[in-house]
């Protein structure tokens, strides 16, 4: 047996140091290669990519030379997103697909791994929400399965079908997008907010498995953004939000640095102090859910007192 070779192992021992010092808190910034290097040639596969975050991503990152595969249900706005990226000198191809059907998603899959071997990069940014008191879902338990059918099912369904051959070949990389109101306990969410908790545990599950092939998974805490799925809740016109192109560049954040977690300053502070004192931060929350009001989908219930304004300042990124 050759004895071995001194510059694979410092090779080796550089891309270790490497990968754990973009995990240190404020590293990732001075070790994270540029964007163009993280997906230069790179199969990037983004689901919910016709409208909104999916689209400012796909743009940002096929502008940056990655292999956008757009994924939705709509063929013929995925085409439109596709023209937008190749007047900028990208590369796009368009898979539709049925996320809430799983024999859809194995066809799309399928598909994929034939016409390009592999995805490099898996961005799970189609998600549903659902914004409703429980008093108002007794008698609507659907709400929960169409949630969990979109936000956790076909998530995990993408995940299995395209991991074998990420850990065959030693690389890739998951993004989630999950939400702040994991990390705020937001109320009148239980059912978003439940369906993405369940796609965070069975990533942070799954992810000492496949650390050792080279596969690397990321949570984004997304704030709130200002994009088609919240325009029928009229209450937010009035919250502060991110653009569609704030959020997707939080994606493209994400592809570059590969951290385990990005979150907002307020989201850390919402999680951390849900650790300390849980109890102390329920009555914090159920103070918002008494002063911000129910709404009705197609107007507010009311104009926004002083202590609404201050409070939704304060709380920037928060859907409550």
């Amino acid at each position: 047996m050759a004895p071995p070779n001194p510059f694979d192992i410092a090779s080796e021992g550089i891309r270790t140091l490497r990968a754990f010092g973009q995990r240190i808190p404020g590293a990732g910034d001075v070790l994270a290669r540029p964007l163009s290097d993280a997906v230069k040639h790179r199969t990037v596969m983004i689901t919910g990519a016709s409208s909104g975050i999916g689209k400012a991503a796909a743009l940002e990152i096929g502008e940056a030379g990655g292999i956008i595969l757009l994924v939705a249900r709509r063929k013929d706005q995925l085409e439109e997103v596709k023209s937008e990226i190749e007047s900028s000198g990208g590369t796009a191809h368009v898979h539709p697909a049925d996320l809430t059907n799983m024999d859809d998603i194995d066809r799309m899959c399928a598909e994929v791994l034939e016409r390009h071997q592999t995805v490099d990069i898996l961005v799970n940014n189609a998600g549903k929400s659902i914004r409703r008191s429980v008093d108002r879902a007794y008698e609507r338990f659907h709400d929960y399965q169409r949630t969990m059918q979109l936000n956790y099912f076909a998530a995990v369904k993408l995940i299995l079908d395209l991991l074998p051959t990420m850990r065959e070949r030693k690389s890739g990389h998951i993004v989630n997008i999950s939400t702040i109101g994991l990390q705020m306990n937001t109320p009148r969410f239980s059912a978003y907010v439940a369906s993405k908790a369940a796609l965070d545990a069975f990533s942070r599950s799954i992810g000492p498995e496949v650390i050792n092939d080279g596969v690397h998974i990321t949570t984004v805490y997304m704030p709130l953004v200002r994009t088609p799925m919240i325009a029928p809740t009229k209450i937010y016109d009035r919250f502060p939000t991110l653009t569609p192109q704030e959020a997707g560049h939080m994606i493209a954040e994400a592809i570059r640095k590969r951290p385990k977690r990005i979150a907002t300053a307020l989201g850390s502070l919402g999680q951390l102090t849900y650790a300390i004192a849980p109890g102390a931060q329920d009555l914090v929350v159920n103070r918002a859910y008494h002063l911000i009001p129910e709404g009705d989908q197609k107007q507010p219930d009311h104009e926004p007192t002083p202590e609404e304004r201050a409070f939704l300042r304060a709380t920037r990124g928060v859907h409550w």
